[in-house]
């Protein structure tokens, strides 16, 4: 079978299970197993696999029709610009998380040397973004799962950041030694209502930990947790950066501005939904 005749075929099978854009899914798996960018793909159309290779691609596409996600079958994902591993110990980061870690790393050029806190850091996709493009940040990782943990360290291993990430195991503020005090807290928490869940696209509610999904309730449990404690946790002036869910925007600039930060105020994504809760300490 010919790598054109594979997309064909696949492409058909993923779209009867309901897979969205089954061509492009079919040509990264393709990709992946023949370890070529995907847009060789067509340069080589008339190469026929080996039985090796269509056994690795068979099992990989029924994977993915049984809607395990595509950056788990591939093993990574791609976070501005660094490649990252996932699997099923972290959220798989998305799109746009990318522009919390670009509105910290806009606040964190305003400091020399500055610190910071990515709390909850799962993959540590934020850490390691902050990492590669702020060199002078000393930076600190923190999360209550030691799996995401242990996935977050060899990221870091995987680009050579390791002596530049300081990693703690622990719930919340009160894992890390009581004398850090950082400049910028980053974090991507948990924000999905628990009864919520159960409604999610199975990429997500089967594959993603529900540690790093439910939020409470309302969603907004590590918010209401985070406007409160990080205060104590911030220099003078320091700033707190959090990606949030559709829909809770008012009630987290409302939790912000109650509990006295200042200048809160809301950053919208890419597609002009609000998305990031920025705030600051008092000087």
């Amino acid at each position: 079978m010919t790598v054109l005749e594979v997309i064909q075929r696949s492409t058909g099978f993923l779209q009867r299970h309901g897979i969205d854009s089954p061509r492009l899914q079919i040509e990264l798996l393709l990709a992946h197993v023949l370890k070529l960018p995907r847009l060789q793909l067509y340069l080589n159309h008339d190469r026929v696999l080996g039985e090796p290779e269509l056994t690795t691609l068979r099992a990989l596409v029924q994977r993915r029709a049984r809607r395990e996600p595509l950056q788990h079958l591939v093993g990574s994902t791609s976070f501005l610009g660094l490649e990252i591993s996932v699997g099923p110990e972290a959220l798989i980061p998305r799109p746009e998380t990318e522009g919390l870690v670009e509105l910290a790393i806009a606040a964190l050029a305003k400091t020399a040397a500055p610190h910071v806190l990515d709390f909850g850091t799962g993959t540590g996709c934020i850490v390691i973004a902050l990492a590669a493009k702020c060199p002078s940040a000393r930076i600190h990782a923190l999360d209550i799962s030691e799996a995401a943990l242990a996935l977050a360290r060899r990221n870091a291993e995987q680009h050579g950041l390791t002596q530049r990430v300081a990693f703690h195991l622990g719930d919340g503020f009160g894992a890390l030694p009581p004398e850090l005090r950082f400049d910028i807290v980053v974090s991507n928490p948990p924000y999905i209502p628990g009864l919520e869940i159960a409604a999610l696209q199975p990429e997500v509610r089967d594959f993603d930990p529900r540690l790093a999904l439910d939020g409470g309730a309302d969603g907004l449990d590590f918010y209401r947790r985070l406007a409160v404690e990080a205060p104590a946790r911030l220099n003078a002036g320091g700033g707190f950066f959090a990606e949030f869910g559709d829909g809770q925007a008012d009630e987290i600039e409302r939790l912000f501005t109650n509990a006295g930060w200042l200048r809160v105020a809301v950053h919208r994504d890419l597609g002009n939904r609000p998305r990031i809760v920025e705030a600051w300490k008092a000087a």
